[in-house]
């Protein structure tokens, strides 16, 4: 296979007519051409003739907010069966949507709403730009399987190893997942890691096993009792059950670690300072808060030389607002319960100002700023009314994210080499792309909502070019596990082939 790279394109070429190669052309214009000769791809023992692929929403292909026709096309999984299909890959089948709008339907009633698109301004919901439309794929309708992608928006570790999870019986209950009923097919009980085993792999990928058993804690603002991160004992198990599973019949394959999710714009696109104020109006709200300043003031010389509450913490609770840009005022409930310790102090709540350690999710910028109460201008929340702990992982919170996801990409890096599998390390790469972009072909990626290139609308699930940037990251790791040569051959994904923001007309 041979790759022409053209150099030194000094001369405006001209006469270009449909007879003459490219390469005649720019040589009858006195143009340089050097041509370079990749290796042909060598897969060594691989055999890609069955893959298949589980794992949560990047697996999917989630993006926007939603799965949909073109981001199933676009999913990483995908894209890296079409370089499989080059070294002996069979066919690679999704369970498809029925249209670009996204969502989903439980016997007529939407339960999943459509995509979100860009307005001109930001993120928005699709229908609020094009119009009401009709979500059409219904879980009561399934496609036949079997399936090469399995993977599953929402699921944790444990449900991908749970028996009913895809049982449509179950959804109403909250006991199944309406996506995993579109893989089940005859076989409603059976579990995700069952449905791949079932089908022998002679390849797999098992990716961001563990992301949703820190995501939606995350998410909720650590907030949410449902919502608790996955015990690393539950994780532990549920990975070897699938590893074991998986590998049973000398299938290889590739597992890959969670980024730390609090890297992602939906956690670092709204700055915890958004609160703009004259000094009028600064005032104004200072007086509102003179009262519980003195009640802290009062409570730490009540309580000095007790150690029950520091003078650091007083003036962390103390709000203080100026003219220009201020922080909003949050719950947090870490801070000391002045109440229980001595009831005189029972009416001062857990409040402070978020600082720069704190961060605020992506939904609390359509909320800070609104009225709590519609009949009173000054109930404005973020700053008359504090924010609620959903709206805010604070930097206690997100230590012990960051800690829960570090302790689970190790055991996931412990059993890829227990296995002799391969593994890719997605935070480094989530990092990278954070502090200062990744360079994908001609491109540079980073994780600014909307501009970036490498995060869809939502914050968090990846974007057609993000995909493709993920699937040559798998390609990258299979090489070096495993001694091929897919990079080294030029069989990857291009970036300029895939697109980093959808049109709104796309149905």
């Amino acid at each position: 296979m041979k790759h022409i790279k053209y150099i030194l394109l000094s001369a405006v070429v001209l006469g270009f007519t449909a007879c003459n190669d490219v390469e005649d052309v720019l040589e009858a214009n006195g143009v340089s051409v050097e041509t370079t000769t990749l290796p042909e791809l060598n897969a060594g023992d691989l055999d890609f003739s069955n893959y298949i692929a589980v794992g949560p929403s990047f697996s999917a292909g989630v993006s926007d907010g939603t799965l949909f026709l073109a981001s199933q096309e676009n999913s990483w999984p995908n894209i890296m069966s079409k370089e499989f299909a080059k070294a002996g890959g069979g066919e690679f089948k999704q369970p498809t949507m029925d249209d670009n709008f996204g969502g989903l339907a439980f016997g007529g009633t939407r339960i999943v709403g459509p995509r979100l698109v860009f307005n001109g301004a930001g993120p928005a919901p699709l229908e609020s730009v094009v119009g009401p439309v009709t979500v059409q794929t219904d879980i009561l309708n399934n496609p036949a399987g079997p399936f090469n992608n399995l993977g599953v928006p929402g699921a944790r570790s444990f449900h991908f190893v749970t028996s009913g999870y895809g049982n449509v019986t179950n959804v109403s209950t909250g006991l199944a997942n309406p996506y995993a009923t579109r893989l089940t097919g005859s076989t409603p009980d059976a579990s995700i890691i069952e449905l791949a085993s079932s089908q022998n792999p002679s390849f797999f990928t098992l990716s961001l096993f563990g992301g949703n058993d820190v995501l939606g804690y995350a998410t909720g603002g650590a907030d949410q009792a449902e919502d608790q991160i996955t015990s690393l004992a539950t994780f532990e198990g549920a990975l070897n059950i699938a590893l074991t599973a998986l590998t049973a019949n000398g299938a290889e394959g590739v597992v890959s670690g969670t980024p730390h999710v609090t890297d992602l714009p939906y956690f670092t696109t709204v700055p915890h300072n958004p609160v703009p104020l004259d000094g009028d109006t600064a005032a104004v709200v200072n007086g509102a808060y003179a009262p519980y300043n003195a009640g802290i003031q009062g409570a730490l010389a009540a309580l000095t030389g007790t150690g029950l509450f520091s003078a650091e913490e007083a003036e962390q609770r103390t709000i203080s607002f100026e003219a220009g840009q201020n922080a909003v005022v949050i719950i947090d409930e870490d801070l000391t319960d002045l109440g229980a310790i001595n009831p005189a102090f029972a009416a001062l709540p857990k409040l402070r100002q978020a600082t720069a350690a704190d961060l605020l999710v992506l939904t609390s910028a359509s909320f800070i700023g609104t009225l709590a109460d519609p009949s009173n201008p000054t109930s404005i929340n973020g700053v008359a009314v504090p924010l609620a702990d959903k709206w805010v992982v604070t930097a206690t919170e997100l230590e012990e994210i960051i800690d829960a996801t570090d302790a689970m990409n190790a055991s996931v890096k412990a059993a890829a080499e227990s296995f002799g599998i391969a593994y890719v390390d997605l935070q480094a790469i989530l990092t990278q792309a954070s502090t200062g972009g990744i360079t994908f072909d001609a491109y540079t990626l980073d994780t600014s909502l909307v501009t970036g290139g490498l995060v869809s609308l939502d914050g968090v699930h990846l974007t057609a070019r993000g995909y493709a940037y993920m699937a040559n990251s798998f390609l990258t790791a299979i090489d070096t596990h495993y001694g091929s040569n897919f990079v080294a051959s030029g069989n990857v994904a291009k970036a300029g082939d895939y697109p980093t923001n959808y049109s709104p007309m796309l149905q």
